[in-house]
């Protein structure tokens, strides 16, 4: 196979790759592919097909800027929709033509001033290396003792079965977060058992969600500053939560005190309720939305296991209270590999240097975005640039622009190397954990996917977004070793 040589080269074609090369198309790059190892783009929003998924952000915030939607057919979108919105994303803005579907990357190194990219379908070669490789790509399976003995059948919700038919079958869920209090009330009225294995209960709030009507589309289309009124009005209250999670975590209380309510009144057994009421402050593992979850998990065909998993046997699960719990089907819910991500070994910065190897002490990069030792590569939704309340599509823009602005000095000077300095990096990231510090995702009292093996918030910005906004505002070379 002949190697291809790009100036470019952008990994991924999720929110991050897609509005990473709609972004590139518009300032007049061209020189660039976009590998992908599926046959679509999507990333996610591809790939988690399970029933009643959906966004937990605004429709009409989940969404690039430069590229609005006017037709969401609802304040919170469905993953259908959103997918289809990335494909015309793709499409709208000549991004197709681009893309290398069927490319997984197996490894990036950096040898004598450029990128060396090995695919499983040939080798590219590239000056710039843009991945954009989200936390939730590669689904985390639990370690599940006796696991490989049971005989029925076992699936992740962000790999679902769809061949398989629920109706009538005896299903354990693994986990109680984002996307199982999604599909539980899915499936909760096909399955004839459905035993839900709990570690932590989550804090969840009253989803606030409806039908938008054919008038307001009709509005946005016309007047499309209408829609940005809208995205403004709601990107500026989620902003405001911000004071809560990380300035006052005090405020947090009256939050909590709406999701008590809210879960009072779903659930009227006092002993489901003790178990379903969490022990941490709210917000301080992410908080969830659904007027659907806890009345399905009141109905008769469905039990709340609190003991843990013992070990998987032919025919069940064992908890450590010695009850055997008979099912043909188990279903994790268990997320995703966020502070584990395949990236750390695909890369390879100066001497062969790995991500994994450069983040041995937890992850971290400048303005989550560029690594000490890694010369013309940039991340999208890199460390510390999560988010507990708001839209990452907002910090991806950010970042998006922040790269184009290195580019474009990269031009000016006729730069063919930048570097981001140690000593920046380092400040930077210093800065991020003394701000981290009396956040509740730090101070809540609970243990979350936001942490890191060490204990350390390596996911989630702990301040306004708008902040960020205007740290990347601007590329500084003066930060940069430069060549």
């Amino acid at each position: 196979m002949t190697t291809q040589h790009h100036r470019i080269v952008v990994i991924g074609t999720g929110f991050a790759g897609i509005g990473m090369a709609a972004r590139l198309k518009q300032a007049g790059y061209d020189d660039f592919v976009v590998l992908e190892r599926a046959a679509e783009v999507g990333g996610t929003w591809r790939d988690n097909t399970y029933p009643g998924c959906r966004c937990d952000v605004p429709s009409h915030l989940y969404s690039f800027s430069f590229a609005p939607n006017p037709d969401w057919s609802s304040t919170f979108s469905p993953q259908p929709e959103i997918e289809a919105y990335l494909q015309q994303v793709t499409d709208r803005f000549g991004v197709r033509p681009h893309i290398r579907f069927g490319h997984t990357v197996e490894s990036a190194h950096w040898v004598d001033g450029h990128w060396l990219i090995h695919t499983d379908q040939g080798d590219f070669t590239a000056g710039i290396l843009l991945s954009g490789m989200g936390p939730l790509a590669e689904p985390a399976d639990p370690k599940l003792p006796g696991i490989e003995s049971f005989e029925g059948e076992v699936f992740h919700s962000a790999q679902w079965n769809h061949d398989l038919d629920l109706a009538g079958r005896k299903v354990a869920v693994i986990g109680t977060g984002a996307s199982a209090i999604q599909f539980v009330p899915a499936i909760q009225p096909e399955v004839e058992e459905l035993h839900l294995f709990q570690r932590t209960p989550p804090w969840v709030l009253p989803r606030p969600d409806r039908r938008i009507s054919r008038l307001e589309k009709a509005v946005y289309r016309r007047f499309p500053l209408a829609q940005k009124a809208v995205r403004t009005g709601i990107y500026w209250a989620r902003e405001s939560m911000v004071l809560g999670f990380a300035k006052l975590p005090g405020i947090m209380t009256q939050a909590q005190k709406v999701a008590e309510k809210h879960l009072e009144r779903q659930i009227r057994d006092p002993e489901l309720r003790a178990e379903l009421t969490p022990d941490f402050t709210l917000g301080c593992k992410r908080v969830l939305i659904s007027d659907d979850y806890y009345p399905a998990v009141a109905q008769p065909n469905v039990e709340v296991v609190t003991d843990a998993i013992a070990e998987v046997t032919r025919t069940g699960i064992l908890t450590a209270d010695g009850v055997k719990h008979e099912v043909d089907t188990i279903i994790y819910g268990t997320g995703f590999r966020v502070t584990d991500l395949p990236v750390m070994d695909m890369v390879h910065g100066r001497e062969g240097r790995s991500l994994r190897e450069a983040w041995a002490d937890g992850m971290e990069a400048h303005l989550g975005t560029a690594v000490a030792g890694f010369p013309n590569f940039f991340l999208l939704i890199g460390p510390n640039t999560g988010l507990g309340h708001s839209s990452m599509v907002f910090m991806i823009e950010s970042q998006i622009a922040y790269i184009l602005d290195a580019l474009r000095t990269m031009d000016a000077e006729g730069l063919r190397e930048v570097e981001v300095r140690p000593e920046v990096q380092r400040a930077f990231v210093d800065r991020v954990r003394s701000s981290m510090r009396n956040t509740v995702w730090t101070r809540g009292g609970c243990t979350s996917w936001y942490l890191d093996a060490q204990g350390r918030n390596t996911t989630l910005w702990p301040s306004f977004t708008f902040r960020f906004r205007q740290l990347t505002r601007h590329f500084d070379r003066r930060e940069y070793r430069v060549g």
